[in-house]
Parts: C-alpha cells; sequence; structure tokens
C-alpha cells in the first residue's frame, strides 16, 4: 500500500526536524550514536553522547502549525514509557552501566528548541 501525500509530508517533516536536530547536537560538541535507532519497543530517533557524559536518547517532534498544539507537547506518557524501555534495551546490549538522559527537540516554524532531561 503506498503513502498518502499527507504521510509522505509527514515523513519529510520529520526528516528535516531530525537533521536539524543531529547539526545542532553536533554543532554543541554530542556524538551521534544512531539515527532511527530501532529495537522491538519501538524506535529512537536519535541517540547521541553528550559532551558531559550520558546518552541521550532524542525524541524529535516537529510540527507545520501549532493546530494541535507545540511538538514538544505531544511526547506523551506512553511516547516517554517506550523511550525508557529503548533505552534500557541499548544499555543491556553494552554490558556496562550507562547513565541516560531523556532530551526531547522540539522543531516549529523551522526553528528548533532543545529541552534537555525532559523527562525521568
Amino acid at each position: 500500500m503506498q503513502n498518502s501525500p499527507q504521510d509522505l509530508r509527514k515523513k519529510i517533516l520529520g526528516r528535516k526536524g531530525e537533521d536539524l536536530t543531529a547539526k545542532y547536537l553536533k554543532k554543541h560538541g554530542y556524538k551521534i550514536l544512531a539515527r532511527n535507532y530501532t529495537t522491538p519497543f519501538g524506535e529512537a530517533d536519535i541517540v547521541a553522547f553528550s559532551p558531559d557524559g550520558y546518552t541521550c536518547f532524542v525524541e524529535v517532534k516537529a510540527r507545520e502549525s501549532d493546530a494541535f498544539g507545540l511538538p514538544a507537547e505531544a511526547v506523551t506518557r506512553e511516547k516517554q514509557q517506550r523511550y525508557r524501555r529503548i533505552a534500557l534495551y541499548y544499555c543491556t546490549g553494552k554490558k556496562r552501566e550507562v547513565p541516560v538522559r531523556f532530551d526531547v527537540a522540539s522543531v516549529w516554524e523551522g526553528e528548533l528548541e532543545y529541552f534537555e532531561n525532559a523527562y525521568i
């Protein structure tokens, strides 16, 4: 089944948001460890290593309008719980203790707002 034009537009918007976020992270000294990191529990948009030693699981939310609220407001409790499972899966694979942090990148009208430690 083909994607609708609206689905394709959302994918393009999401990819642009992820690209903008990755560029921001690199500029601020982060090392990108993975993009679209897929696990049995779902996908993390970006996994990055921060300058202060955290492995950051970054959810990128991009929107063209605020008709349904600001992008960061779309990171629901269910999404947060999914990211916790993704992080646990990642850390289990490392077989050592890994300090983690959950960040959110909010992209609206081409502007990025980055929230470190957005949730626990």
